[in-house]
């Protein structure tokens, strides 16, 4: 006789989505590991009493965000969900919103001002020759400008993530590179007559010189100025909107 499953069954049969909450739950109270089988298609039909149309449609999610995968003569098994992949779904559209993407630039902010421990921890003097040369050829090619020209922006920025030596960062960092197109397209034309509050437009080569001789605390200082102009553009629109509802 077949083992019954402990899942408690829905009420409303046509909800897929209900029935995706129910397997999940049912992975997470069972303490489910990567690698363990989930019970077939037909055992949670039965269970949940919806067809296995419905089972199948819901497990069919999970396996479309990394959860679930099948294997040959193991039939279902959880497995490791890779969590950049979805973004980068999506991302690939080019259909973010200007909003949406005004979000992330402010997510790149954080990032950008919360890793240099880590910078500090794992540079190498490769990582550092490299900077220097990213920063030597921008030197060449963009004299006398408070605004940095896309290629060189994320050649240095992309190099810093990658110092990091976080594999998740370093591929968040790749989802982020449609931002530096928006903010030069809808942010920099400010940056030219910003009036810093240092009196000192900061550099790439002024935070390669705090990479190389300062400390973490130095290295935020200079990273917060360089920074400054879509800090201080944020903060105003924030507070002339509102905390929640401010639009660019």
């Amino acid at each position: 006789m077949q083992k019954k499953i402990k899942i408690s069954p829905i009420e409303n049969l046509s909800l897929v989505d209900e029935v995706e909450i129910r397997i999940t739950k049912f992975i997470k109270d069972n303490n489910l590991k990567i690698g363990d089988s989930i019970p077939k298609e037909l055992e949670f039909a039965e269970a949940l009493g919806v067809s296995r149309t419905v089972v199948r449609e819901a497990i069919l999610r999970l396996r479309t965000i990394g959860i679930i995968e099948s294997r040959k003569h193991k039939g279902m098994v959880i497995t490791h969900p890779d969590i950049i992949q979805n973004f980068e779904k999506v991302l690939g559209t080019n259909l973010l919103g200007h909003q949406t993407l005004h979000d992330i630039f402010e997510l790149r902010l954080i990032l950008e001002m919360g890793m240099a421990d880590l910078l500090f921890a794992r540079k190498t003097d490769e990582d550092i020759e490299e900077l220097e040369r990213i920063v030597s050829n921008e030197e060449k090619n963009n004299h006398n400008s408070t605004i940095f020209t896309l290629d060189f922006e994320v050649a240095f920025h992309s190099k810093l993530y990658m110092i990091s030596n976080n594999l998740t960062l370093q591929r968040f960092q790749d989802l982020l590179l449609p931002v530096f197109g928006y903010v030069h397209a809808n942010m920099l034309p400010d940056a030219e007559k910003f009036e810093y509050s240092s009196g000192k437009f900061v550099t790439h080569r002024d935070l390669l010189t705090q990479l190389k001789e300062g400390n973490p605390e130095s290295f935020r200082k200079a990273m917060r100025q360089h920074l400054e102009p879509h800090f201080e553009r944020i903060l105003k629109l924030i507070k002339k909107e509102g905390h929640n509802n401010y639009k660019i």
